[in-house]
């Protein structure tokens, strides 16, 4: 069965990796374990409400009950101070909220390592606020501005191999695990299933052709890209893991930020690599802030033409003169009936639509033909190919060759055209 998102980018793919491989039988089963088996982490949903992880509590009670109930509600005031500070209010110091007040404005407590004993609860908590019941008290009021959709292609460097959507990597785990909500940056982030591990390779950060970047963005419905890169080397085996952490942006892969860190052990790599997240969101955010993650104008293909430059070379030419007569009114012959109009005709005209752009030239060049009574769309993709429902006064064979006249590849078929710039 093909992926269920296998688009005509994706087809133009695996037939060019096929015909790099030769016409063999083993070409297809090559390029197919690219997209086959079990890959890819869908994303979490993200909703707008504060998540502060990390809070360690060491509480001790009556019951193992009792204390684990105590460590949850002292894990609540210490990410309320947490998220307090982390938003620069009042120095640092949250306000004192009783315990029924602090509870209602938790969405969510999450397990991230806890022991439990007869008496004692130790336990590494994160802890959720709702924002529509925290936002007051943080002073916040309406929404805050996002950046342009970009994408995110995350980057893992480790044993001398890069890997984005190749293999499941915990660098694509923390990124999939990442509360988006309350941040600033509108990150699309791709499951990394089926065939995005075609599209979205290491080998992305060095192409430097605009339409091939504006053809992936398009398929993921974002502006422009942002680049997050993980480099891990490791002691030894189960020793202690050092990671080097680059943030990188737009099709020039343009460095933005780096920083270091390192992990005891393999049990303490998922929360060094959620840290790094944190740490590359706010390197992502600054960025936005200073005007640096505006999207890239070259991605842009749609040319831009200046109406005043258009409307000063009319101006130039002067007034158009009439240079061929009027051709004259042939009378009808007598005895003879008129020549009867022909009869319209309804066509199916299918048009390569990389963007907008393109399917305004489309219908744009269909109703400049003569004959043509009308001219619809019937199906539109973005990224793929729309298809467009013509009226025409005449045979299939005459509108494609005025589209043809205008500039148009064109392929005939069963009634309808297939056409192209």
């Amino acid at each position: 069965m093909l992926p269920k998102r296998l688009t005509r980018l994706h087809l133009a793919l695996l037939g060019g990796g096929i015909a790099m491989a030769g016409l063999g039988t083993l070409a297809g089963p090559a390029i197919w374990a690219q997209i086959a088996g079990d890959r890819g982490i869908a994303p979490i949903a993200s909703t707008g409400d504060f998540e502060v992880s990390g809070i360690d509590v060491n509480v001790t009670g009556t019951s193992a009950e009792d204390a684990r109930a105590k460590g949850w509600r002292e894990a609540e005031r210490l990410a309320w101070q947490k998220l307090w500070a982390s938003n620069g209010l009042g120095g640092g110091t949250a306000p004192a909220l009783d315990p029924g007040t602090l509870d209602g404005m938790v969405a969510a407590v999450t397990v991230e390592h806890e022991q439990i004993g007869p008496h004692r609860y130790i336990a590494r908590l994160g802890v959720t606020f709702d924002r529509a019941r925290t936002g007051g008290y943080l002073g916040m009021r309406g929404a805050i501005a996002r950046s342009a959709p970009l994408l995110i292609i995350p980057v893992l460097y480790e044993g001398g191999v890069a890997s984005v959507y190749e293999t499941r990597t915990p660098w694509q785990r923390a990124w999939a695990e990442f509360h988006t909500g309350e941040s600033a940056i509108d990150y699309v982030r791709p499951n990394g299933g089926g065939a995005d591990s075609l599209l979205l390779t290491e080998g992305q950060l060095t192409r430097r052709s605009r339409n091939w970047w504006r053809l992936v963005l398009d398929e993921f419905g974002a502006a422009d890209a942002v680049i997050p890169i993980a480099r891990l080397t490791r002691e030894f085996p189960g020793g202690p893991i050092h990671g080097t952490f680059t943030a990188r942006h737009g099709p020039d892969n343009r460095f933005l930020g780096q920083f270091e860190l390192t992990a005891p052990s393999d049990e303490q790599l998922p929360q060094m690599l959620a840290d790094a997240v944190h740490k590359l969101d706010a390197i992502y955010t600054q960025a936005l802030q200073e005007g640096k993650l505006a999207p890239d104008p070259s991605l842009n293909m749609a040319p831009q033409l200046d109406p005043k430059l258009i409307n000063d070379i009319l101006d130039s030419l002067g007034p158009v003169r009439q240079t061929l007569p009027d051709a004259p009114v042939e009378a009808p012959v007598p005895g003879t009936a008129p020549a009867a109009p022909a009869a319209a005709a309804a066509y199916t005209v299918q048009v390569a639509t990389p963007d907008g752009a393109a399917l305004d030239a489309g219908l744009g060049a269909l109703r400049a033909v003569s004959g043509v009574q009308g001219a619809a769309t019937t199906s539109v993709a973005i990224g793929g190919t729309s298809v467009l429902r013509v009226t025409y006064a005449g045979d299939l064979e005459a509108l494609a060759a005025a589209l043809r006249a205008q500039g148009w590849k064109v392929t005939k078929g069963a009634n309808a055209l297939s056409i192209r710039r």
